[in-house]
C-alpha cells in the first residue's frame, strides 16, 4: 500500500498488484514499469530489484529506499537497464545522488607489528580498509585494535566482537601467541574443504570460497589470487557478504567477486568492487550450482562486462 501511494503520487499510471512475493520488501508494475522499495537491508536491494524487473518484463526500474539511496544510485549507474533511484521521506520521493566510494584508511603503523605474531600462530594476515585481521580458512580468528580508554594496541583472539570480548576474559593472562595458536588448531580442522558441517563452517562462507582460490588459483584458471579491499568495510563476521581479490587470469588482472550460495545482489557489488580494484576485467565466482541463469542476465545487462563463474571441486 505505500509503495502503490508512492508510485501514484509521483505519476505512475497503470498501478498494480503482482501475485507473488518481493522478499525484502514490496514490488508492483504501473504499465511496464518497475516500482521497487528495499525495505531489508537496503544496500544490498539493487540485485534483487533488478531481477525482478528482469522476471516481470520492464522496460525500466524505479527503485525506492529510506537508506543507502548513495550507494544503490552508484550501483544503477553500471547498468544499462534505465534505473531511477529515489529518496523516500514520508510521502515525499527524493532522487538520489551517487555517492563516491569511502575513502579507504591506512593501516596504523602500531597494528602491522602484529603481523609476524599471527603468521607464528598459523593464521594468514589480511588487511582490510586499515584493519589488521588474521583468518583461518576465511574465517577472522583475531583482530588487532586500539584500546579505546589506554590507546595501547593489541591482538584480540575470538570471533567477532561479542567472542573476542569472552576469550579476554576468560584467557586473559594467556599470552596471545599461545592462545591464538591453540584457537587457529581448534578452528582450522572446521574450514577444511572436506570437513563435516559444523557451525565455524557455515560461517563467513564467501570468504571461505575465497581462501580456497588462493589456495588453489587453478580453479577459475587464473595463475594467482590475492585478496583485496572491499569496496565498503564489512560491518561484522556473521553477516556472509561478497569478498574482493585480484587474481592474474591468462596474464591479465582481474577483478574477482567471491560469492557463496544464491546472491542475486553479487554482480551490482561487483560493479562497486571494479570501482575499487581500477580492474576493469572482473568475475563472480560462486560455487558449482549456484550460478543461476538469472545472475547471467543480471551480468549482461552491466555496461562494462562481467562474467559469471561456477568454482567446481568445492564441498
Amino acid at each position: 500500500m505505500k509503495l502503490a501511494a508512492l508510485a501514484r503520487d509521483h505519476g505512475a499510471t497503470e498501478v498494480r498488484a503482482v501475485p507473488g512475493e518481493f522478499g525484502v520488501g514490496a514490488a508492483l508494475l504501473a504499465g511496464r514499469q518497475a516500482w521497487v522499495l528495499v525495505d531489508d537491508q537496503p544496500a544490498r536491494g539493487l540485485g534483487p530489484a533488478i531481477a525482478w524487473a528482469i522476471r516481470h518484463g520492464a522496460n525500466d526500474l524505479q527503485l525506492v529506499a529510506e537508506s543507502a539511496t548513495g550507494v544503490l544510485a552508484r550501483r544503477a549507474l553500471a547498468f544499462d537497464l534505465p534505473i531511477e533511484v529515489w529518496h523516500a521521506e514520508q510521502r515525499t520521493l527524493l532522487p538520489a545522488i551517487a555517492e563516491p566510494l569511502p575513502a579507504r584508511p591506512p593501516l596504523p603503523a602500531e597494528h602491522a607489528a602484529f603481523r609476524e605474531l599471527i603468521v607464528a600462530a598459523g593464521a594468514t594476515p589480511v588487511v582490510e580498509h586499515g584493519v589488521l585481521t588474521g583468518d583461518v580458512g576465511g574465517l577472522e580468528v583475531c583482530r588487532a585494535v586500539t584500546d579505546p580508554y589506554t590507546g595501547a594496541p593489541r591482538l584480540e583472539v575470538g570471533i567477532g566482537a561479542h567472542d573476542r570480548e569472552a576469550f579476554q576474559l576468560l584467557h586473559g593472562d594467556e599470552p596471545t601467541e599461545a592462545a591464538l595458536a591453540d584457537f587457529v588448531a581448534t578452528v582450522r580442522p572446521h574450514r577444511a574443504a572436506d570437513a563435516a558441517g559444523h557451525p565455524l563452517n557455515r560461517l563467513a562462507r564467501s570468504r571461505a570460497l575465497r581462501a580456497r582460490l588462493q589456495a588453489d588459483p587453478t580453479l577459475i584458471r587464473a595463475t594467482t589470487v590475492v585478496p583485496a579491499d572491499p569496496p565498503i568495510a564489512r560491518s561484522n563476521v556473521k553477516d556472509d557478504v561478497p569478498c574482493v581479490a585480484i587474481a592474474t587470469i591468462d596474464d591479465v588482472p582481474t577483478t574477482v567477486v567471491c560469492s557463496a550460495g544464491v546472491d542475486l545482489d553479487a554482480v551490482p557489488y561487483a560493479t562497486d568492487a571494479r570501482l575499487a580494484t581500477d580492474v576493469a576485467d572482473c568475475i563472480v565466482a560462486v560455487p558449482a550450482g549456484s550460478d543461476l541463469p538469472i545472475q547471467h542476465e543480471l551480468a549482461a545487462l552491466v555496461r562494462r562486462p562481467v562474467r559469471i563463474v561456477a568454482v567446481q571441486s568445492l564441498p
